[in-house]
């Protein structure tokens, strides 16, 4: 049996091709401690059961070699692994070219020529980029928020919703387990404001003109194809600002996971 896996910040997926599947929580390769990803994959692999004897694993944050070895949990079983960037690309683009972006908690990007990656502007995390991302909207937010900048309505709404002070927040970002999906976890009240405060509709779109602008736009004029929880949900609002960069969407989905299945032929 075949597995495939995606996994991002949120949430990792595990699909035996045309059979069970299950999801976990997600991970990052490059900065989740090892304990923590060993028990989530033995948490999976107890609930896929036997029988997997191929493995494609696509993970975030994966530079260089595995810090996990999956053939611990399933014995015998040939594994490849690729970035979570890869596995976008084969989903949304197949074997044709284009560009791939995932846009969820965090958000990247590449160009793919119908193999392998062959552009890929840096994304540099939230801090230092991700734009387009439900966690810099959350940061853009914040940051008016914490100097008074919000309008009254929408921080009186944000304090009766979140009852974040000061302390919790400035705890949360600097201390806590997961800042990016902290930040990201306001996006759905942000959005939900989209259409009756014109404050929020201009940091949305400010937010995707510049994960067009920074990121899209220093590729080849490609179609471009997105997956990710927060792109599915702004997906009319991203078509539209799209047009004014004239991008051409081919693929908008919450996951790659149908796409991977359709790229394995299954």
């Amino acid at each position: 049996m075949k597995l495939i896996v995606d996994c991002g910040a949120t949430k990792a997926d595990w699909v035996i091709a045309g059979g069970k599947s299950v999801r976990t929580p997600g991970f990052n390769l490059a900065h989740t401690p090892v304990q923590q990803l060993e028990a989530i994959v033995k948490d999976a692999a107890e609930r896929l059961g036997p029988g997997i004897d191929s493995i494609h694993f696509y993970a975030a944050g994966l530079v260089g070699e595995s810090p996990v070895d999956l053939r611990r949990w399933f014995p015998g079983a040939t594994v490849e692994y690729a970035s979570d960037m890869l596995g976008v690309a084969r989903a949304v683009c197949g074997r044709a070219p284009g560009i791939a972006a995932i846009i969820g908690t965090g958000a990247n990007t590449c160009q793919y020529d119908g193999r392998d990656i062959t552009h890929k502007v840096a994304c540099g995390g939230f801090i230092l980029g991700d734009e387009g991302s439900a966690s810099v909207l959350g940061r853009l937010f914040i940051t008016d928020y914490l100097k008074g900048f919000v309008p009254g309505t929408l921080a009186a709404a944000f304090d009766r919703e979140f009852g974040a002070d000061y302390p919790t927040i400035v705890k949360n970002v600097y201390g806590g387990p997961s800042p990016a999906r902290y930040l990201g976890s306001f996006a759905p009240f942000l959005l939900s404001h989209y259409d009756d405060e014109e404050y929020v509709k201009d940091l949305v779109d400010k937010n995707f003109r510049a994960f067009f602008e920074r990121t899209v736009c220093r590729y080849d004029p490609l179609p471009v194809g997105v997956v990710g929880g927060f792109g599915y949900a702004c997906r009319e609002i991203l078509e539209r600002i799209g047009r004014e960069y004239d991008v051409q969407f081919s693929t908008l989905a919450a996951s790659p996971m149908e796409g991977l299945l359709t790229y394995y032929g299954v």
